[in-house]
């Protein structure tokens, strides 16, 4: 009786060990489908390497963007600065116009 308990016992880890090794290299598979080649044009590249290759290719088209973007910002800082001078010039003129109506 203690053999057959034995056996079994075995052949039970022996069943866990085969579905823990087939399920653990299933999860490979699907993890080299989403980063495991490098990048290219190729369709066996990984959809991370896909989207790491498009991220960078964005950087290099939009790196010259930077500087402009301060020249943009100290231009439209002046804009604002002279558009509350002219608020301010509308302002005294429709203070002015209303005293004067009411005199």
């Amino acid at each position: 009786m203690a053999v057959i308990l034995t056996i079994l016992s075995v052949l039970a880890v022996l069943i866990l060990f085969g579905a823990l090794v087939f399920y653990l290299l299933r999860i490979i598979k699907a993890l080299e489908s989403i980063g495991g080649e490098p990048v290219g044009y190729s369709s066996r590249a990984s959809y991370l390497g896909k989207i790491a290759f498009g991220v960078r290719a964005i950087e290099q088209q939009t790196s010259h963007l930077a500087p402009e973007v301060v020249r943009l910002n100290e231009s439209l800082t002046k804009a604002a600065e002279g558009l509350r001078s002219i608020d301010g010039h509308l302002v005294g003129t429709i203070e002015a116009v209303v005293r004067q109506e009411g005199a």
